[in-house]
């Protein structure tokens, strides 16, 4: 059995259109800054981090992120900070414009998938201006794999150099019209990611009802482990858990069973090939 210390990103941020919706979700630099606060106390070590106008709408604002990772920064000594790079941080190289803050990771699709209601656009020369950004500036890349063909991609990327390795990839699973979670392919998925770039580290991300079971899963075969409001909001803005933190504790819960332990701050950087906190 694994033994490996267990990384939990906590996203803490639902996709609501509205605050008014769930109040549970934070949406205000403060709020999130608060959320991500206890979440860290709880077990975190890695934040998923997008950010919002204060009445939810998605924002795409430099200023509104380098509020919330200074807040983090002060607050949670040594947390990883991860930019999301997604369609919720803007339209076309907008969705990069808060690279320039150097958080210490940034997550990146290689390609696009269909969502409940749009598609995820993910267009080559995006991806690839996307990965440049983040590799000049010395972020550490988080590939989100929706499908089989991103792990290929991730993987053709780093070995043609546009993406430093090793690969650190997130599988997403059970997302409406895109993979479902399935116990069989997530074991492919990991086969596959292993067989093309052996030191690459895995995390699995299950969305809503399905959560927790991908989450055992990837702590029952060697992977860590992503959990938070932004997976966790269902259709009919109810959610999984109270708070950000209670979905944290949910999975440091469970850890006993796989010999695991929530990775510490240390642990997590080491794990990730990143720099020790300062």
């Amino acid at each position: 059995m694994n033994t490996t210390p267990c990384i939990i990103t906590c996203a803490i941020t639902g996709s609501l259109p509205q605050k008014a919706d769930n109040p549970a979700v934070p949406v205000t630099p403060a709020e999130q800054i608060e959320s991500i606060h206890a979440a860290f106390e709880a077990g975190a070590t890695l934040v998923h981090l997008h950010v919002r106008q204060d009445d939810g709408r998605p924002s795409s604002d430099p200023e509104r992120f380098a509020e919330v990772q200074d807040g983090i920064r002060k607050h949670c000594p040594g947390i990883i900070i991860q930019f999301s790079t997604g369609g919720r941080s803007g339209a076309g190289r907008e969705r990069g414009a808060h690279l320039a803050l150097n958080p210490d990771m940034g997550s990146l699709a290689t390609g696009s998938v269909n969502f409940p209601t749009r598609v995820y656009d993910n267009a080559p020369d995006l991806v690839d201006w996307l990965a440049a950004e983040m590799r000049e500036r010395r972020i550490k890349l988080e590939i989100e794999a929706f499908d089989l063909s991103m792990i290929f991609q991730a993987a053709k990327m780093e070995a043609d150099g546009r993406i430093q390795g090793p690969l650190h990839v997130q599988f997403v699973m059970g997302i409406r019209n895109a993979m479902p979670v399935d116990r069989r392919v997530f074991e492919f998925y990991i086969e596959t990611l292993k067989r093309l770039s052996p030191q690459a580290t895995f995390t699995g991300a299950g969305i809503g009802r399905d959560a927790l079971t991908l989450a055992r899963w990837s702590m029952e075969l060697g992977g860590h482990v992503r959990t938070g409001m932004e997976d966790n909001v269902r259709l009919d803005k109810t959610t999984l858990a109270p708070s950000n933190a209670a979905l944290v504790q949910q999975v440091v819960g469970e850890m006993a069973a796989f010999k695991r332990h929530p990775a510490s701050v240390t642990e997590a950087r080491a794990l990730l090939g990143l720099p020790a906190a300062a």
